[in-house]
């Protein structure tokens, strides 16, 4: 049984699942109030679902970018239950848990994520081999940078404000070939992070331990403000 944590921004996610089903899922928003927040929802979260504490066999959590404080707050509590049962630890990024929350279509795929700030965290992705691979690190961007880099067809995920739904009408007004995916996939579920934990387990199989040891799952922070060109 896998727990899933992702508090690395304003969007908080839990996931149960047993590398076969999703057999809990819970997901809100927060008003930085991840520390007051986190445990307890865990702990509902088991008691809904049946699953005993001692039943987990692994946990996954998202390592940012994102906001300082919800990173360090998820990777901080995944890591002292992973380490208290000595369970492997799955860490993995926020963006690439959007990705994987999407399905196939023509173009780019741009993920962003919420930094504070009116600031974003952004990464472009294209469909190889069955999934959305990654063509960049992630970035620290405004919204306005996010659209002048924006070359091809492209289609925008996860935390979209009222600035970023203003900036991309008008990139389309100006013939831009965004879009903007529906409510429902822009939502940044632990399901999917739960999911992609469970296929990296699978491929390190063996080797569990030495590759997923919670001590080196460590926070990923973005400075740069720099992104390559999305191109279709």
């Amino acid at each position: 049984m896998l727990l899933a944590i992702d508090t690395a921004t304003q969007y908080v996610g839990l996931a149960l699942h047993d590398g076969r089903d999703l057999l809990a899922e819970s997901s809100w928003h927060t008003a930085n109030n991840h520390t007051v927040e986190l445990i307890p929802a865990v702990r509902m979260l088991l008691d809904r679902a049946k699953i005993d504490p001692s039943a987990l066999s692994a946990l996954a959590v998202t390592t940012g970018p994102g906001s300082y404080t919800g990173v360090r707050i998820g990777v901080a509590v995944a890591k002292g239950l992973a380490a208290a049962r000595n369970l492997p630890l799955v860490g993995i990024g926020v963006l690439d848990v959007l990705a994987a929350g999407q399905p196939h279509f023509q173009g780019g795929l741009v993920a962003v994520a919420g930094a504070g700030r009116e600031r974003i965290i952004a990464a472009t992705y294209q469909w190889r081999k069955g999934r959305w691979k990654t063509r960049n690190d992630p970035a620290l961007l405004t919204w306005a940078e996010l659209i002048a880099n924006i070359d091809g067809s492209a289609c925008v995920t996860g935390e979209i404000t009222d600035e970023g739904h203003a900036a991309i009408e008008a990139a389309k007004a100006d013939g831009v070939p965004v879009t903007v995916a529906v409510a429902a996939f822009r939502l940044r579920r632990a399901g999917f992070l739960a999911e992609e934990a469970w296929a990296r387990l699978r491929e390190a199989d063996g080797i569990l331990r030495e590759v997923f040891n919670a001590a080196t799952v460590v926070p990923v922070y973005v400075k740069s403000k720099d992104i390559p060109t999305l191109e279709s």
